[in-house]
């Protein structure tokens, strides 16, 4: 997705934050488009929740420039606020609030809410609408977590590793629901674990590592996905090599791999050789680096140090911060 250069949801240059000695975000660029679904991927450590969390107004940060929404959140914060929806990784709400006094009862602490049934609608929870909260399943109580979260009609969405704990039944629900926030023409911003998650949802992904942006692009494409070379993998029968000249070899799981130049002529070859020996070919497969593949390279190093050795292994636990969305709303650190 693209967009004009004044045309941004949020715009990072230079975040820096530090620890005491700990540097958690060392100089962090984003560059976020309105309307656009946008993954912020990392291990754990790498400086995720320090970033989302100075965007939010929620940590002050130590250095560089960031406007969420055209303001300050580090000195503009309360006209921030009702401005951004949060969907924390656990929530407090009342257990015996139905769902619908819930979002109304959020819809309350704004200005401008969105109307209590086109929010209930938006998340899919038509027909829980009168169940109370403690009644609804866990997918279910996650859909509430982003009605609450919209009932103030934000124009930015920060959604915590939203389906963390999901069955994948559940984890395909809330994706429903995050690409119906898109069609609302919200800004999203997520944090995920889950690579075919990113890979669903986000219109751009980046990939933080040991408080650095190492990667940004779209899912198909970063790190060079879309241009790299595929490979050719089979199985064939103890013993049995394709012709040296495919240059093939045995990869760590015991299959024959194959990296050719030329996808379309070393495929032929290949199938030529398998007919004239009589060998089943029903396991070949021509498999693309996936965005997990990519990931794990350009974290790999820089989450066990790095060049420069200066890896995160954690963030610091002495520095909690709660984000509350009104009452009893807290972030629940793991």
């Amino acid at each position: 997705m693209t967009g004009a250069p004044g045309d941004l949801a949020v715009e990072v240059r230079g975040l820096e934050k530090s620890y005491g000695e700990l540097a958690a975000v060392r100089g962090v660029d984003l560059a976020i488009h309105r309307g656009e679904v946008f993954a912020l991927l990392g291990p754990n450590g790498a400086g995720k929740t320090t970033t989302v969390e100075i965007l939010e107004g929620y940590r002050r940060r130590d250095g560089g420039e960031v406007a969420v929404l055209g303001l300050d959140p580090g000195h503009q914060r309360t006209e921030l606020k009702p401005q951004i929806g949060i969907v924390l990784q656990s929530t407090g709400v009342d257990r015996y609030l139905t769902v619908a006094e819930t979002v109304a009862m959020y819809a309350s602490y704004y200005p401008h809410p969105r109307p209590v049934g086109e929010v209930i609608a938006v998340v899919g929870l038509e027909q829980k609408r009168d169940a109370r909260v403690v009644q609804l399943s866990g997918g279910q109580q996650r859909r509430l977590d982003v009605a609450i979260a919209l009932a103030g009609d934000p124009e930015l969405l920060f959604l915590d590793e939203p389906t963390t704990g999901f069955d994948p039944s559940a984890r395909r629900d809330a994706w429903g629901v995050v690409k119906n926030l898109a069609g609302l023409g919200k800004t999203v911003l997520l944090t995920t674990h889950y690579m075919d998650e990113a890979q669903y949802l986000a219109d751009r992904v980046a990939v933080i590592a040991a408080g650095r942006v190492v990667a940004t692009g779209a899912p198909a494409a970063l790190g060079g996905r879309d241009s790299a070379r595929p490979r050719i993998r089979l199985r064939l029968p103890a013993g049995l090599r394709p012709p040296d000249d495919l240059g093939a070899h045995v990869g760590s799981d015991g299959a024959i791999e194959l990296v050719p130049d030329d996808l379309g002529r070393a495929l032929h070859r290949l199938t030529g050789w398998a007919l004239e020996a009589g060998v089943d070919v029903g396991s070949l497969e021509i498999v693309r680096p996936t965005l997990e593949d990519v990931y794990l390279e350009l974290t790999g190093s820089a989450a066990s140090g790095g060049a420069d050795g200066q890896g995160i292994s954690e963030e610091p636990a002495s520095a909690p911060v709660n984000r509350r969305l009104g009452p009893r709303v807290v972030r629940r650190r793991r």
